[in-house]
């Protein structure tokens, strides 16, 4: 089983995140490849896909966004499971999460079998070195709470359950 982990990150959290969930499944005995959903890489060689996004203002990762729409035959007819990550600080623990304003729509187009959201972390020092626009940056660095709430437990089991549909005998995290 061939999988492709695909990820569109600002400042880093969802890409980590997107790194654990591949090696959780790679433990299980696939062959598994990380890479940003920017990479101009063709997919057919990928027998199943997670894609993944950080959430801004409530929209997806346009790289991860542009992935789904520009592979939507491909992933159509392969597994496929979404995940997004951003809820921070008090809405990253406590509250509902919300899934970005294009989820449904991207779930329908590839047949996705899950879309799960993940709180994320948040590191002021990136910020700077991103591709975050003026007006975002300065609304990061001044305006959004600085931590790290992601529930790696969560996500790892998440991904061991992709693993246990993908290959067969794997007994994933119980």
């Amino acid at each position: 089983m061939n999988v492709l982990v695909a990820f569109g990150s600002h400042l880093g959290s969802t890409e980590a995140i997107a790194g654990r969930i591949a090696a959780a499944i790679r433990a299980e005995g696939a062959d598994v490849t990380l890479r940003a959903a920017a990479s101009p890489e063709p997919v057919d060689r990928f027998d199943a896909f997670v894609v993944g996004g950080g959430t801004y203002a409530g929209k997806w990762h346009a790289d991860a966004v542009a992935f789904v729409r520009n592979h939507a035959e491909a992933l159509a007819a392969k597994p496929v499971w979404l995940f997004s990550s951003g809820p921070l600080g008090a809405t990253g623990g406590s509250a509902e999460p919300h899934p970005p304003s294009e989820m449904s729509d991207l779930v329908r187009l590839v047949h996705a079998r899950d879309h799960a959201i993940f709180a994320g972390a948040y590191d002021r020092s990136h910020v700077d070195e991103s591709e975050l626009g003026r007006l975002e940056k300065f609304v990061a660095k001044r305006f959004i709470p600085e931590g790290d709430w992601r529930d790696w437990p969560t996500i790892e089991a998440w991904a061991h359950r992709i693993a246990r549909d993908l290959v067969p005998g794997a007994i994933g995290a119980l």
